[in-house]
């Protein structure tokens, strides 16, 4: 399982030769900290749009600047090694920036999957030019309804409440 966890290098080398064979990498990104249904539904969605699907983690520093203090609630690897042992996700990678931005212009992918929490207009502009640069296609899959990491959270919370 650990081959699947890569660097940014590696998966910008396997981009580049998806391309030359004409062949899709999509890559999506996240903080993926407690793992649902409604996480793996997506990142199944995500695959059967391409050849390969790649997934950059946030990294912790990151997650706690997105999320809040308290999070995540699960480090940076195990998160990664989570994620990597999903049958659909042939690479993940952890990258440290809040923005996914250099990553997508190192990596380069042919699609950009988000979820339905986000609208072609409320991705990141940087991100997006950086799609746009690469010639990279931007999907956005269906929000699973009822599946968020923060409600889990808070339902823990509340039954864990005196």
């Amino acid at each position: 399982m650990r081959k699947k966890i890569v660097d940014a290098d590696q998966l910008a080398a396997v981009a580049a030769e998806m391309r030359a064979r004409g062949r899709k990498l999509v890559l999506t990104n996240g903080c993926f900290d407690l793992l649902h249904a409604g996480h793996v539904r997506y990142l199944q969605g995500a695959r059967e749009i391409g050849d390969a699907l790649a997934v950059a983690i946030n990294g912790d520093e990151s997650v706690r600047a997105l999320k809040g203090e308290g999070r995540p609630l699960n480090r940076e690897a195990d998160r990664a090694e989570v994620v990597a042992a999903l049958e659909c996700v042939d690479h993940v990678i952890v990258f440290p920036e809040v923005r996914a931005t250099q990553l997508l212009e190192k990596v380069r992918p042919s699609i950009y999957v988000k979820g339905g929490d986000y609208t072609s207009e409320t991705l990141n502009a940087e991100e997006r030019a950086a799609l746009e640069r690469a010639g990279a296609e931007i999907r956005i899959l269906p929000f699973e309804k009822g599946h968020s990491t923060s409600n889990l959270i808070e339902t823990i919370r509340k039954i864990a409440a005196p």
